[in-house]
């Protein structure tokens, strides 16, 4: 690009000599020969155009004077271009509102496809090709030209507005799209009315976004305006996500079979289905050329505006293979009168010039020529120039589809209003120095620039014309669709647009029912690296490759995705749980020991079965509460041994059911509560057994005196209100509260009441393994009295299955998980109910109901006295 860059000045230092002192004048050595067309006018406007696409250049020789380059390929479209800008011209002329009193000209200068001579004629519009200056004139008047329109390519414009920018020498390019051009610093004349490629980028990328493509190709041209391209590409991709690269390729400048083979084979073997492609016509055409040898069919192409309205691509041999082809087109405006102005075109029988861009055009259309040199006479008719435009078929009259040319045509009208708007000028309210009007004799590229950057109009067609501060126009796009018609020709059409929102956002809207799709399905093709990941799963990006490139990852247990490619699986709610499929979140599945479950109705009618043994025990006494059993048993204690043994079979259905807070505190309050009194009045039992057989020995009747009833029930109340202090301490203090449990499994809640106070609890247990400890060690000295009046035996054997089942509960409780442990609890409490309740009452119902005679005074008293 730099060797490109220098060669205009090493021609320029060549061609230009600056006399010796003693000389009069300063004369061109040389000059530029290009191809141009002018017109005269107060104010002149250059314009740089690309008639000719492709130039031979000679071998350079240092023995001879260096031929110019030629020029080769006549570009309708290109001339259509600068008769555009003729056109806007002339109608500016003739038009009493805008520039009155005022004639505009122009220099028009065919760059060739070749920077050389793109490059060659800025420098003749900016400094004139005059013969000879006199060092001793004044340098005073109007410049050869004002402001230039053009150049159509991005490096042509990079290097022109480089050098014509340090003369503030205004540029309005129509075609330059390279996103670099933005850039006020390095570029502080430049404007356009095309919008930059990063608008255009970002547009392609609204388009992936649209259909889901997220793999795709990306081609380029060797030059600025390909290598800025694809750096905003990958730019924007980064920034905004949603689609990769599978590839980036440069698409050579010049021909090479080699190079374009190998690209074309791997737009074949990638996976990538969408193929974008910004270069210019000429690159493309080779591309293409290639595609259609290798014959690669199935990729949905994307155009840039460079060439996705061009009708060279538009031929019956491409179209199986670009039908179907979505692109980027310049905005389609309407120029009311240019078809006629452009059907009076006819070259001027008196200009000789070969350069004349009208002869250039009326030979390569009628394929005569004015001129012919020897021995073209007989390949070619003479020109007359009196050939009918209208009888010959020619693009340059077809204006249905205007973009470029729309965009010439705003450029010069917007120079014009600029021009207009600086003529219009009152002294005391302008920029410059005094505040005084820039003269028509006196005006300067720099003046106009000012009023560029403020100009604000609306065209024929309705489309508003201004310029932000970097230069660049109001962006908008028309997305074009290639239509590939049952007769093997094609169609371009509109299928939607692509502008700046309120909001400054890309805003991309299309018709997809006019879309043509070139596929068996006749639906946008899928393109992507991976396919989506389904809910229920989360990305995970493949080792060494691009984001687009991962694996699907079910999400673990408790999480969820409930979209498709979720980067990151979600945890549930405390109290949910993630669905067999991980695609949402269920509540959890609430576990307690439960009235309806096998194994709570197993305990519930256990307790409930304790509860109606107890009553019936109770009633079997009191109705037997005269006999001698019953009386020599210490009845009233028996009666309250068996309340107290129902309230503990009854305690044990607080332990069933969902928990609440009520239940919490009551069921391990109503628990101990209940053992004491039942472990007190065995306690009691036990110590009233000692003190009767004491007594019954010489000398110890006054034990007895310690023993009486109201002592009995003062002991067993004082032991049971200990208990009760304990509990209500336990439940002010720290109380027992229901609880979600998720530890025990991540899929269940288990509904456990917290204890509150270990401590508590463990005072409480204590407690009664204390009184049923002390209660085991009397009845076990009791052990030996006589049978008669001994109930030692039964309390030594129902405290030993009283503390073995307690014993064992500890270890069972403390390892047993959520519902289990409640289950675990109530097991011990009906356990050792039953103990209590068979083995102190057993034996006395056996005599009561089944041996009445052993029931009396006598049989006791009588067993007693043989025993003795």
């Amino acid at each position: 690009m730099e060797a490109l860059l220098y060669t205009p000045f090493l021609l320029t230092l060549s061609f230009v000599s600056v006399a010796s002192s003693t000389d009069s004048a300063c004369s061109l050595r040389r000059r530029f020969h290009l191809n141009e067309m002018h017109g005269l006018g107060d104010v002149v406007l250059g314009g740089l155009f690309e008639v000719h696409y492709t130039s031979l250049f000679p071998d350079i020789t240092y023995t001879s004077e260096p031929e110019q380059p030629s020029c080769e390929g006549f570009d309708t479209l290109g001339f259509r271009d600068a008769m555009t800008m003729v056109f806007a011209i002339e109608e500016i002329n003739k038009n009493p509102s805008l520039l009155p009193n005022l004639t505009l000209g122009y220099s028009l200068y065919d760059n060739c496809g070749a920077l050389v001579i793109g490059f060659s004629g800025a420098l003749s519009l900016a400094s004139g090709q005059e013969e000879g200056i006199s060092p001793q004139e004044n340098c005073s008047g109007t410049p050869p030209i004002l402001a230039i329109v053009g150049d159509s390519y991005s490096t042509f414009s990079i290097a022109i507005a480089n050098v014509l920018g340090l003369f503030k020498i205004p540029i309005v390019s129509y075609f330059a799209t390279c996103s670099c051009l933005s850039d006020r610093q390095q570029f502080p004349s430049f404007f356009r009315t095309i919008p930059s490629d990063a608008f255009q980028v970002n547009a392609v990328i609204q388009i992936l976004k649209h259909f889901d493509w997220t793999w795709v190709g990306l081609l380029v041209t060797d030059d600025d305006y390909g290598f800025y391209v694809a750096q905003s590409f990958q730019s924007s991709l980064s920034q905004q996500g949603g689609a990769c690269l599978a590839y980036v390729e440069v698409l050579p400048w010049d021909s090479k079979p080699g190079e374009l083979k190998r690209i074309v084979n791997l737009i074949k073997t990638s996976t990538a289905r969408v193929v974008i492609v910004f270069a210019h016509e000429i690159h493309t055409f080779r591309l293409i050329e290639e595609v259609a040898e290798q014959n690669v069919t199935g990729r949905q192409w994307i155009a840039s505006e460079a060439w996705a309205s061009t009708a060279v691509l538009q031929i019956p041999r491409f179209i199986p293979f670009l039908g179907g082809t979505l692109g980027i087109a310049i905005r389609r405006g309407e120029i009311p009168g240019l078809r006629d102005f452009l059907l009076q075109t006819h070259p001027d029988k008196n200009d000789n010039y070969e350069t004349n861009l009208v002869r250039q055009f009326w030979e390569h259309t009628f394929q005569c020529k004015f001129d012919p040199a020897e021995g073209e006479e007989d390949e070619k008719d003479l020109c007359t120039g009196d050939e009918d435009l209208e009888q010959v078929e020619t693009e340059l009259l077809d204006v249905s589809n205007l973009r470029p040319e729309y965009n010439v045509y705003k450029a010069v009208y917007a120079l014009a209003h600029a021009l207009d708007e600086m003529l219009r000028c009152e002294p005391g309210k302008r920029p410059f120095v005094d505040r005084t009007c820039a003269a028509l004799q006196s005006l300067e590229p720099w003046q106009l620039l000012h009023y560029l950057q403020k100009v604000n109009f609306t065209t024929p067609f309705g489309d508003q014309v201004s310029f932000d501060e970097n230069g660049d126009a109001l962006p908008i796009y028309d997305v074009m669709n290639w239509v590939w018609l049952p007769d093997g020709g094609t169609k371009i059409q509109n299928v939607g647009e692509v502008k700046k929102s309120a909001f400054g956002r890309e805003e991309l809207v299309l018709n997809e029912n006019l879309i043509f799709w070139n596929f068996e399905s006749k639906k946008p093709p899928q393109s992507v690296c991976s396919e989506n990941c389904p809910p229920g799963t989360r990305m995970a990006r493949k080792k060494g490759q691009p984001v687009c490139c991962f694996d699907c990852i079910p999400c673990s247990d408790g999480k969820i995705s409930n979209g498709s490619n979720a980067r990151e699986c979600i945890s549930c709610p405390e109290d949910f749980w993630s669905s067999p499929q991980r695609d949402h979140c269920l509540p959890k599945e609430t576990e307690f020991l439960s009235y309806h479950e096998p194994l709570g109705i197993c305990l519930t009618t256990t307790s409930l079965l304790g509860t109606f043994i107890c009553a019936v025990v109770l009633g079997i006494f009191i109705y037997h509460r005269s006999t001698p059993i019953v009386r020599a048993n210490n009845s009233e204690l028996s009666f309250l041994l068996l309340v107290s043994l129902k309230l503990c079979f009854l305690c044990s259905l607080l332990f069933i059911g969902r928990p609440r807070l009520w239940t919490c505190q009551l069921r391990h309050a109503a628990f101990g509560i209940s053992f004491v009194l039942c472990v007190s009045c065995i306690l009691v039992k036990t110590m009233v057994v000692l003190a009767v057989f004491k007594a019954s020995k010489p000398g110890g009747g006054a034990s007895l005196k310690w023993f009486g009833a109201s002592q009995q029930r003062g002991t067993v109340f004082a032991l049971t209100c200990i208990q009760a202090a304990v509990c209500t301490v336990w439940i002010v203090s720290a109380s027992p509260m229901p609880h979600k449990n998720t530890q025990y499994h991540n899929d269940k809640i288990v509904y456990e009441c917290e204890v509150g106070s270990t401590f508590g609890f463990a005072v409480l247990l204590s407690y009664i393994g204390l009184l049923a400890f002390i209660s085991l060690i009397l009845a076990f000295l009791a052990r030996n009295l006589p049978d008669n009046f001994n109930e030692a035996k039964l309390i030594t054997f129902s405290m030993l299955i009283f503390c073995a089942v307690w014993v064992a509960f500890v270890p069972a409780y403390i390892n047993s998980p959520g519902k289990y442990a409640d289950a675990v609890e109530v097991f011990a409490i009906l356990a050792s109910s039953f103990g209590l309740l068979v083995a102190l009452f057993g034996p006395k119902c056996y005599v009561i109901l089944l041996k009445p005679e052993r029931n009396t005074k006598k049989a006791i008293m009588g067993r007693g006295t043989t025993k003795s």
